[in-house]
């Protein structure tokens, strides 16, 4: 098994050595693994070129080291907790013999319906085991999943159909999240319009929903399970094969499909995992996040899995029924450790204590935060509700592209601080650069955060375009992964991360690109132009605001309510193109953006306008069209409450 680090010292001493001595220190912790044949270069290739490996001549499969190698010690261990929408729903527990059955019995379906190494396959699902075994039947036969999350719309789904050429859509007739009804095969059926290249969907049957069927193409999960063997044999891949793809936001419109491959990502994984939240045999372990999104794939299925862990699944929402219904999951299955979103934490937070009063959270020995920088006061309530003041809280710092953290506290072992992801983890080196690219050596710096080394979880490629993931990441600062965020050191050599720099927006820690919601907000009959800019939010970390300029003069007699309709409509349609977590919060009907004579929208003033900041606009006389700050100033200003 991969050795722990336990003290301060230890990571020190682990983290000298992962920079200095790289090649030995990966080698050691990948022997924790089962390989069918051991690697002949643990690295090789680099961020000048952008063709980094890991592994290379490796053979093995990832499904292996998260169940079958645990099976002679540990079989009748619980791996997967399922935790239904409905409270008065009976939950389910799937012990490791039990889940690598069922993933066995789906590989044996997969491989029936003709899916070999090297097919891609979309997931399209809710939070129910059943998801976890279908990404894992994946990858035990060597197909590369891609997994869409149940909350986007089916454009979005069909275009990273399209994209991934996926041979098998995998999906459910619906289900609830809160009280709230999501009809996933009928958004399916409408993605599948234009996807050519699905042969076969299958459904699994969750909320016994009234759906149409296409025959010869649609089939059920539990008939094909029926007949199914309980006996495979894994697939030995090699190292760099791809795992999965998954899609991610970025500055132009077209979301990017991050490629992740084998061996690099299941050695980082686990080993993060391990160690971040100093993780201990019979512990319960709850990562609230989607599978649809990194978090899941990496800390809700695939790193506890590769350590023999226990983890939970919930299906719903944090206030369904009640605001309360976190805390009682965590008393009814003793949570040990629990891993949520700073968005989640001040929402909990600005509904007072009462949902805390009567629960019982002293299983609780540790706390985690993902998917966005933790403000102060959120850090602390965090600290003092839910850990008692003597759960260490780990602030986690990490990307879809890097695969697993990068920059953290050790649960308990490194020292924390509030609002800082304070340290990196071993084999990560973090420079702060300028806008041109100087490194920033004081110890106290601010700037552009930026890796200067490749690490085994490192995305390989975006799919089918390795020029553009070059451009995306390694043309800003030449031989450096930029990672679009800024970041501030301070004199204790720990780590805050400030926010994104580039085009991209984090909506309850969600990225959402900028040019993907203008994109779908443009989709709308009577816009001619939009720009769509991020504001603070108390809740969601930020919000999108929305400035539209409308096709002609609008004749109807009642301007206002004509406005007002068609803000909706603007929402409605984000809300279909892209899924409703894009939505803007607010959209500004204007006659014009603010532009460079050269064309370029100016979002910078457009976002201190938006954050009620309009004296910090900077000189605006270099602009096409001045005049439109005073207008879009003013709009805002009257939208805004009185003080």
């Amino acid at each position: 098994m991969i050795s722990r680090i336990t003290s301060y010292d230890q990571y020190k001493t682990a983290y000298e050595r992962s920079l200095y001595d790289a090649d030995n220190f990966w080698a050691e912790v990948a022997a924790g693994y089962h390989w069918r044949k051991m690697w002949d270069r643990v690295h090789s290739g680099g961020f000048e070129k952008v063709d980094y490996k890991w592994f290379e001549g490796a053979r093995l499969n990832i499904t292996v080291n998260c169940l079958d190698r645990h099976l002679e010690s540990f079989a009748d261990k619980t791996a997967i907790i399922w935790e239904p929408n409905d409270p008065d729903e009976a939950g389910r527990r799937l012990s490791y013999r039990e889940l690598h059955r069922e993933v066995c019995k789906f590989s044996n379906v997969l491989k029936q319906l003709g899916v070999t190494k090297g097919d891609t396959v979309c997931i399209y699902m809710p939070m129910i085991p059943e998801l976890a075994v279908a990404m894992l039947a994946c990858a035990r036969v060597g197909a590369i999943h891609s997994i869409v999350f149940g909350g986007f719309s089916a454009q979005s789904l069909s275009g990273r159909i399209q994209d991934a050429e996926c041979k098998l859509l995998i999906t459910a007739d619906g289900f609830y999240r809160g009280d709230k009804a999501v009809h996933l095969k009928n958004m399916a059926d409408e993605a599948l319009q234009d996807c050519p290249s699905i042969k076969n969907v299958i459904i699994y049957r969750r909320s016994n929903a009234e759906i149409s069927i296409m025959a010869g193409r649609d089939l059920f999960w539990d008939q094909l399970m029926a007949s199914a063997s309980d006996q495979h044999e894994a697939e030995i891949m090699d190292a760099e094969d791809p795992l999965f793809i998954l899609y991610t936001s970025g500055s132009t419109g077209k979301p990017k499909g991050v490629v992740h491959t084998t061996a690099g990502y299941m050695v980082y994984v686990g080993y993060t995992f391990l160690n971040v939240f100093q993780y201990r045999e019979h512990e319960v372990y709850w990562c609230t996040a989607d599978i649809g999104w990194i978090t899941g794939h990496s800390y809700v299925v695939y790193g506890p899995l590769l350590n023999g862990a226990t983890t939970l699944m919930y299906e719903g929402i944090p206030a369904y029924p009640d605001w309360s219904r976190w805390w009682k999951i965590i008393s009814k299955y003793s949570v040990d450790i629990f891993y949520t979103a700073p968005t989640a934490i001040r929402s909990f937070q600005a509904q007072g204590e009462e949902h805390l009063q009567g629960a019982d959270l002293s299983s609780l020995r540790l706390l985690g935060s993902v998917g966005e920088p933790i403000n102060e006061e959120a850090w602390e309530w965090y600290h003092r509700q839910i850990g008692k003041e003597h759960c260490p809280i780990v602030d986690t710092w990490w990307q879809t592209e890097t695969g697993g953290i990068l920059i953290t506290s050790l649960g308990g072992v490194t020292p924390a601080k509030p609002s800082f992801a304070t340290l990196p983890f071993p084999g990560i080196e973090p420079v702060i650069v300028d806008t041109n690219g100087v490194l920033q050596n004081d110890l106290v710096a601010e700037g552009n955060l930026c890796i200067r080394r490749s690490w085994p979880g490192q995305a390989r490629t975006v799919y089918k375009d390795h020029d553009r993931f070059i451009k995306t990441y390694f043309t800003t600062y030449r031989g450096m992964y930029f990672t679009g965020d800024g970041c501030r050191r301070d004199d204790d050599g720990f780590y805050r991360i400030t926010g994104r720099v580039d085009d991209v927006i984090k909506v309850s820690g969600h990225r959402i690109g900028t040019a993907e919601v203008e994109s779908a907000i443009n989709e709308h009959p009577d816009v001619v132009e939009s720009a769509v800019v991020p504001i603070p939010h108390e809740i969601k970390g930020e919000a999108i605001i929305a400035f539209v300029i409308c096709r002609g003069e609008n004749e109807a007699t009642d301007q206002a309510r004509a406005m007002q309709q068609l803000e909706h409509e603007v929402i409605q349609t984000v809300s279909k193109t892209v899924g409703p977590i894009a939505k803007p919060e607010k959209v500004y009907m204007v006659s014009g953006l603010p532009k460079t004579r050269s064309g370029k929208i100016m979002r910078r003033i457009l976002r201190k306008i938006a954050e009620g900041h309009p004296d910090q606009t900077g000189d605006i006389s270099t602009l096409l069209n001045p005049e439109i700050v005073d207008e879009i100033k003013r709009m805002v200003a009257a939208s805004m409450p009185a003080k």
